[in-house]
């Protein structure tokens, strides 16, 4: 019963993590989050503790994915601003 409820804070840990991320997704929050809901109550039912951590694994990498996209749209619209198009300047 330990095992189940350190897994218990570490999934409600991730779904809180990805909550967040998903404030800033591209198809915007509400998508995200009816998203991000239905797949946590589709895999809810999963009781062994092997399984429960590839779906944190799955989910930790989502996360990961989810900051390379943040950074590299921060970083286009860095480009975009402050480096200008060297073939127009000529």
């Amino acid at each position: 019963m330990k095992m189940a409820n350190s897994l218990r804070g570490e999934v409600l840990n991730l779904y809180k993590n990805l909550l967040y991320l998903g404030r800033d997704y591209p198809k915007g929050a509400d998508y995200f989050k009816r998203r991000l809901k239905n797949v946590f109550l589709k895999n809810k039912d999963v009781k062994d503790p092997e399984k429960i951590r590839e779906l944190i694994a799955r989910g930790e990498f989502v996360m990961k994915e989810l900051e390379a996209l943040y950074f590299l749209r921060k970083y286009r619209a860095m480009k975009q601003r402050y480096y200008s198009d060297t073939k127009d300047t000529n």
